[in-house]
């Protein structure tokens, strides 16, 4: 089983610079990268209630999102922001150096919040092999900017 959520977080990841070169076509052709995002979260939108239908899954629960504090609504200010800038930033710099980036800062977000266990992750202590880790992935990032 673990190995097939490896390979779906590994899908995922290739996915989503696929993702931002298509919503960058879109943001070209109506010539706005803020629409090309929102149409982008409205496909999305209809693709995920559509799977709610067919799946049959309880609509009731859907109730309980009122109960949430703020903080969990801004999830939906981050997508918008990751989608645009993606729109934004791979036909100006590149798949592979707008998503070393991406990665990189995804690896420094992540390492913060397993440290501190926060938003309900487990605690996984800061250590030398996980700075080593992000530090291979900076230089990554580095190579990929000068060649």
């Amino acid at each position: 089983m673990k190995l097939v959520l490896l390979l779906i977080a590994l899908v995922a990841g290739m996915l989503a610079p696929l993702q931002a070169g298509l919503n960058g076509k879109m943001g070209r052709a109506i010539e706005s990268p803020v629409y090309a995002a929102l149409i982008s979260f409205a496909v999305g939108t209809l693709v995920l209630f559509g799977y709610a239908l067919a799946t049959r899954i309880d609509f009731t629960s859907i109730r309980h999102a009122a109960d949430t504090h703020w903080s969990v609504w801004s999830a939906g200010f981050l997508g918008a922001f990751y989608v645009t800038a993606a729109i934004i930033l791979t036909p100006r710099l590149g798949a592979a150096l707008t998503f070393s980036l991406v990665v990189t800062g995804q690896l420094v977000m992540a390492v913060f919040l397993d440290h501190f266990g926060l938003l309900g992750v487990s605690v996984q202590p800061l250590s030398w092999q996980r700075l080593a880790g992000i530090a291979l992935i900076s230089a990554g990032v580095i190579l990929i900017r000068r060649f």
